[in-house]
């Protein structure tokens, strides 16, 4: 993972992948067979599908309509990956990228100081001087798809093992992607599909000169707070829009939307371009029953851990809410989707369609000759031989966390792994670190991005409190940690005496490369070298009994689901672009019906009824501009598109590829969709096009921005 993630709002996804489970791992591809009829292919609105393999007889017999390779490419080479988490698009000629104030939250916390709080008062940079240099965000924007399956599968043929068959795979990657970066410039990753079924090669043009040109007060972006999160009707202007730079100047991006303020209409066929980050879909059906019963039982008691923490440290005073405030409201935000991910996992309809999903496979693979059947019949059996180590390995993050969720223990693993590479000749280096990519590497070690002690040093405390409680003092990690200290007095010790918060100090590692990172007698740098040898032998331990053994047999199953239903399904989400397309439509909730559209009568009725306080406070500049408003303006609405958490800041587009929203949230009853799809009830949550000018012409005073988006 970069380092850019590693900081104040970046902790939440951060903690996430560590939270994750070993069953997430990279799994090994397998070249498709000749399709199948699937019962249980897509149906409805269902899908996150690749641009490789969009469902196109679907759309025209569903809908009437086949998207044009045109059409698709524009939407692509539109769409853009925030890589510290979320989605965008270019809107503009010059470079303009509209996303979520939520995802763009934790460059406004960077951006913002003691005197300056962004998330508080909004910004707008009415002329180009005036725009907010992000201190490292990267923006990436989906040039080209190669199918790699053959060539990384080949790699492992006559492996002796599972764990030698993961690291032949892996190394080919690493080669695959080496020559895609030599050759073209563009960042190269490879990606895995289907859990093992292919690999591509997903080529990004990548920005890092992104500035900040305007986000509304958080109080209106997230307007009803926690309480409204996951819900609907909702009425949030979830919002904010940076600028590309590239030489200095904006960039002219080479596709961008076309803006359509009027929206779509009831019942309109709409896509979402987007990168959702992970389902769990194609997990078999043993997978499912350890989450449900022991992930994410352990996964809910260290998200309160850290919650509990950051109320804690928050309360103290207004400068430390400041500086916790981001972090809470993402690990609040993964707490939510969570506890509802977990209902889901807990419904007897939805564990039982996942068993006869799983059954249906099976069936099909008992039906196969006896040759082909013996290749896929013991990989069931494999994976729940997995599931029994991994139960004993539960608290594994816990332990991991220690070091991972701390800032400046991060700085130090990558000056760390810097300093390793730079004692070799440049020939014999690992991607990444050769002479002419250091100014990437410096990007992400010399982040100007402010990195909070105090705030450190309680999660710490916090963390190490609950480490001992969980795992005991003489566990391997924490005791390296202790050495025989209270966690108060070794929080202290370590994150008080450390220097790596500090950006001169770490510039000065930096320009000594291995000479001045070995000789460091910083505190974090101590700590890291005494806990990495207990690391390496739980990540070991973890690789060599779950990982690995896993991947081998998911490696199979994805042979198995080939040889049945082919590419009529779509692969789990893995944080890549991703087509998904619905209706806007209501539903029916709580014994009445949820409207398809929100109005801004709706906005200042919800502040009203709530004596415009807490949560439901209005800021006050829409008050004093109440009655310039349209008030039948669409403010929120919804779709029947398949999302997860990675969509927040997707565009939605219309038929003619026009810009007609921007993605946000879904209700609570999408949740659950990260095991099964559902259309009945699950909707994503939607801010209108017409929302964002109205209140950037008539509350904001943001004409020049609302006549560029508009191509005026």
């Amino acid at each position: 993972m970069n380092l850019q993630n590693r900081f104040t709002a970046a902790f939440a996804l951060l903690f996430c992948f560590l939270l994750t489970s070993a069953a997430s791992a990279n799994h090994p591809p397998v070249a498709a067979k000749a399709p199948y009829v699937s019962p249980f292919a897509a149906k409805a609105d269902e899908g996150m599908w690749t641009y490789d393999n969009v469902p196109l007889k679907i759309l025209k017999e569903k809908f009437g309509f086949t998207p044009t390779q045109e059409w698709l490419d524009n939407v692509r080479l539109s769409s853009v990956r925030f890589n510290d988490g979320g989605s965008g698009s270019f809107v503009s000629a010059t470079g303009l990228v509209m996303t979520n104030h939520h995802v763009a939250s934790g460059q406004l916390a960077k951006l913002s100081t003691k005197e300056r709080d962004l998330l508080a008062t909004g910004y707008y940079a009415d002329k180009p001087e005036k725009e907010l240099k992000c201190a490292d965000l990267e923006l990436n924007v989906l040039m080209s798809m190669e199918n790699v399956t053959d060539r990384v599968s080949a790699a492992a043929k006559g492996a002796a093992n599972a764990q030698e068959a993961l690291r032949a795979r892996n190394a080919e990657i690493e080669k695959i992607q080496k020559e895609s970066t030599d050759k073209t410039g563009l960042r190269s990753d490879v990606v895995d599909l289907y859990r093992g079924g292919e690999y591509w090669l997903y080529r990004y043009k990548k920005y890092t000169d992104v500035r900040l040109v305007f986000a509304p007060e958080k109080q209106i972006a997230y307007f009803g707070g926690d309480p409204d999160n996951f819900t609907y009707p909702r009425f949030d202007l979830d919002c904010t829009f940076f600028r590309v730079y590239d030489g200095g100047k904006p960039v002219k991006p080479e596709r961008f939307l076309k803006w359509n303020n009027a929206g779509p209409q009831e019942n309109d066929l709409v896509f979402v371009s987007g990168h959702p980050g992970s389902t769990n879909r194609l997990n078999t059906f043993a997978q499912f029953e350890f989450n449900r019963d022991y992930f994410y039982p352990a996964r809910l008691k260290r998200f309160g851990k850290i919650l509990e923490i950051l109320r804690e440290f928050g309360s103290k005073n207004d400068e430390s809410k400041r500086r916790s405030q981001d972090l809470y409201f993402s690990i609040s935000n993964a707490e939510k989707a969570s506890k509802g991910e977990f209902e889901g996992l807990n419904s007897k309809s939805i564990a039982e369609q996942c068993r006869r999903n799983e059954e249906a496979l099976r069936n099909a693979v008992a039906a196969m000759q006896s040759e082909a059947q013996a290749q896929y019949a013991d990989a069931w059996g494999m994976v729940e031989n997995t599931i029994a180590k991994e139960k004993t390995m539960l608290n594994n993050p816990i332990a991991s966390s220690l070091v991972n969720l701390i800032g400046q223990a991060t700085y130090a693993q990558g000056f760390m792994r810097f300093a390793a590479e730079m004692a070799k000749p440049d020939s014999l280096r690992n991607d990444g670190y050769h002479e002419n990519q250091l100014n990437e590497l410096k990007f992400t070690l010399l982040s100007p991005a402010p990195v909070y002690p105090d705030l450190e040093e309680a999660l710490m405390t916090g963390m190490l409190k609950f480490a001992v409680q969980e795992l005991g003092s003489t566990h391997a990690v924490v005791s390296a940690i202790l050495c025989g200290r209270t966690p108060e007095l070794a929080a202290k010790d370590i994150i008080g005496n450390s220097k790596l918060y500090d950006l001169d100090y770490r510039t000065k590692l930096f320009e000594g490369r291995d000479k001045a990172v070995n000789a460091a007698s910083d505190s974090v740098f101590a700590l890291v070298r005494r806990v990495m040898p207990a690391l390496r032998a739980m990540n070991g331990q973890a690789a060599q009994e779950v990982s690995a053994p896993r991947a081998e047999a998911l490696r199979k199953i994805a042979q198995a689901r080939f040889a049945v239903y082919g590419k009529n399904q779509y692969p789990d989400a893995t944080f890549t672009l991703r087509l998904s397309y619905g209706q806007v439509k209501g539903y029916a909730m709580n014994g009445t019906l949820a409207p398809w559209k929100t109005t801004l009568y709706g906005l200042f009725d919800r502040a009203a009824s709530f004596d415009n306080k807490g949560d439901f406070m209005l800021p006050k500049r829409f008050w004093d501009r109440k009655d310039k408003l349209t008030m039948t303006t669409p403010v929120n609405y919804v779709t029947t598109c398949d999302i997860i958490g990675g969509n927040s800041g997707s565009p939605v587009v219309n038929t003619k590829g026009e810009l007609v929203g921007l993605i946000f949230d879904g209700n609570i009853e999408s949740l659950p969709n990260r095991f099964v799809y559902n259309s009945d009830a699950a909707r994503s949550v939607i801010v209108h096009p017409a929302f964002m000018m109205e209140a950037m012409r008539k509350v904001y005073d943001a004409e020049k921005l609302a006549k560029e988006i508009e191509g005026k």
